[in-house]
């Protein structure tokens, strides 16, 4: 039996506060939805069909390069047997059919399979014990415990408001069976939306047995209707990725402040202290140390590489044994080559600093290539934008630049040259040469400071 899986994604959430449709609020980085996509691919359905609503375009766009997808607009809410009715004319006759949601993204799929596992002949609906059932529907069960029905929070009289087994949203039905019992529910209760869940008491009046998986972890049913809602599944999301990491060897100095948005690869022994934020694709050789408060971003960092603490990597590539920070910041396509060093408070983009190069204080980097074994000064720049366009500064192996100065490009330092201290370099440098652009100093003898006049 082949595999349909249909996600509802028309709500606004109106309890998000916000104009941006609550699927496409992002959670590790990505939208909710895409968390929920990437679960059921790996059951490998026939196809997948999004059911979308408010934002309908924003929420296409936002995942339009997923080309795995059947859009189906639900125009009007009226629910989530009303939304689901929008999806069946595209399912193949004699499929199972396999419903959830674009805003509950912890699912995982060995509970999904479970779940499939049951529904070969009726519908399967997964449910679970909770301490405050408060806003869910119960399901009520008869003398031998067999599910008869499901009744809404708002429909429910005060004896079933007592029920702590609810249903989760997630039911798996084959799709035949779903088309003729969605037909027969009506919208006879007190929101007047045709619920989704009515199904069940259908499928019992037709004589068909209605299976239960519970899931054990309150965590994967975790729904998002507000802010506070979403940080609480964003922690429970960073706590798997931690514990994951963790097993596969990364020493996570606190793995309760530590965000990853993205892909991680990593080596042996590799450190990372607090609040240290991953995202896009890192890839780290072994014994790197990273210092807290940083930020890495879609980087590829060598062996035995320190990174001190509050720097900023972003689309860089940093060789083996180079030191970075504290409080630098490397922006897109920056390379240090084996031993570099960048220090505090500088900056360096579009550059590339050779073996041994140093640049340790207050200094700015773009749009350069620099050699091996350079020394750059405190307070040195590289004044590679004229206002209109970007110009490159080349920098020759031992060259040695003296604080305070201005490399005005396009310009070439070159190898062993000297820029002495306090310079403002608009010509190129031969190599070996020392240039010096500074003013004569003067002395003026027996010269008298300004005073203020006393006020009587």
């Amino acid at each position: 039996m082949t595999l349909e899986v249909i996600v509802l994604a028309a709500g606004k959430g109106t309890r998000m506060r916000s104009a941006l449709p609550k699927v496409l609020h992002e959670l590790a980085g990505r939208p909710l939805l895409e968390h929920v996509l990437d679960t059921v691919r790996a059951l490998t359905p026939t196809r997948i069909h999004v059911v979308c609503g408010y934002g309908a375009e924003s929420v296409r766009e936002q995942l339009a390069d997923a080309e795995d997808l059947n859009w189906v607009e639900q125009a009007q809410q009226l629910g989530t047997g009303h939304a689901v009715r929008q999806a069946l004319p595209d399912l193949e006759p004699g499929s199972l059919a396999l419903v959830l949601y674009g805003d509950v993204p912890l699912i995982r799929a060995d509970t999904l399979r479970a779940l499939l596992e049951r529904a070969s002949g009726g519908p399967a609906l997964l449910t679970a014990e909770v301490k405050d059932p408060s806003g869910y529907g119960r399901i009520l069960r008869d003398g031998a415990g067999a599910v008869e029905a499901i009744v809404e929070d708002a429909d429910a009289s005060e004896t079933q408001h007592d029920i702590t087994e609810i249903n989760t949203g997630f039911i798996a039905c084959p799709a035949d069976r779903l088309r003729i019992w969605l037909d027969e529910i009506d919208d006879s209760n007190r929101q007047r939306e045709y619920y989704l869940t009515d199904v069940v008491g259908r499928a019992v009046h037709a004589g068909a047995t209605v299976a239960s998986v519970s899931c054990a972890d309150p965590d994967e049913i975790a729904g998002v209707n507000s802010q506070a809602e979403l940080a609480k599944v964003e922690r429970c999301f960073q706590a798997r990725q931690a514990e994951s990491l963790m097993d596969a060897g990364l020493n996570l100095r606190d793995p309760a402040r530590f965000d990853l948005r993205g892909n991680l690869h990593f080596g042996e022994d590799c450190v990372f202290d607090i609040n240290v934020v991953v995202a896009g694709d890192v890839t780290l050789g072994s014994q790197v140390s990273v210092g807290p408060n940083c930020q890495i971003i879609d980087s590829e960092i060598g062996n035995g590489v320190e990174i001190r603490a509050n720097s900023v990597i972003e689309g860089v590539k940093i060789a083996d044994h180079c030191s970075v920070g504290p409080f630098a910041r490397l922006r897109p396509g920056t390379v240090l080559d084996a031993g570099a060093r960048v220090g505090n408070f500088v900056e360096t983009k579009n550059a590339t600093l050779g073996e041994d190069s140093k640049a340790n204080h207050l200094a700015y980097v773009g749009d350069a290539t620099v050699g091996h074994r350079v020394n750059i000064g405190a307070g040195v720049i590289t004044c590679n934008y004229d206002g209109a366009n970007k110009h490159p500064t080349v920098i020759g192996d031992d060259a040695f630049i003296g604080s305070n100065s201005a490399l005005v490009a396009p310009v070439t330092v070159g190898k062993g040259a000297t820029v002495g201290a306090g310079s403002a370099v608009t010509r190129d440098v031969p190599e070996g040469q020392l240039a010096l652009t500074r003013a004569e100093q003067q002395v003026r003898a027996g010269w008298q400071r300004p005073k203020k006049e006393k006020k009587n």
